[in-house]
């Protein structure tokens, strides 16, 4: 894939097979560090998912996006998903049709505040327009409320049908409308 989008520093693309677990302990490291988000004994399932993040890109119509520097250096990156079907979330969201979402949104500590997040999710407004996509859908938690405004500034409005229980944590769905 040509890079979906860049800015000064950072490229947005598809993750190589090598990147994988550099991506995985990047996820690993950012979810562990989120105040009031469940640790690794309380959702060894999930921690294992994100280790495990290039697995994911295996499903059809699903990619796994990075944020590279112009040094090389991996900032940040996601899952992004075609096809609802693959999201893989509790709740009704992988019943939405003409539709595409992403997950699991990390962006290094070293790299926060150089609009990674931003980018990444606008490569991923792009790629549900080009498809023909009518929304994208995300899922987000309380821990993670410094997102939710980046996701409502981009024009995200809170789905509560959306929402759902992954065990004991309460996951907020999000829309945007394209």
């Amino acid at each position: 894939m040509e890079p979906s989008y860049m800015n000064q520093e950072y490229t947005i693309r598809d993750a190589t097979p090598n990147e994988f677990p550099k991506i995985g302990e990047l996820m690993v490291s950012v979810y562990s560090q989120l105040d009031g988000f469940p640790d690794k004994e309380e959702q060894p399932n999930y921690y294992q998912t994100l280790a495990n993040i290039g697995s994911l890109a295996e499903k059809p119509k699903t990619r796994l996006l990075v944020a590279v520097s112009i040094n090389g250096e991996i900032g940040g990156g996601l899952v992004y998903f075609s096809d609802m079907k693959y999201y893989g979330s509790g709740g009704i969201a992988t019943q939405e049709k003409n539709a595409a979402g992403f997950r699991l949104l990390a962006v290094a500590p070293t790299a926060r505040g150089k609009g990674i997040g931003k980018l990444l999710t606008e490569t991923c407004i792009r790629l549900a327009k080009d498809e023909k996509q009518h929304q994208l859908i995300i899922h987000s938690t309380k821990a993670m409320q410094i997102a939710w405004k980046m996701y409502e500034k981009i024009g995200f409005i809170r789905s509560q049908d959306l929402d759902f229980k992954q065990e004991e944590l309460s996951v907020y769905g999000f829309r945007l409308l394209l």
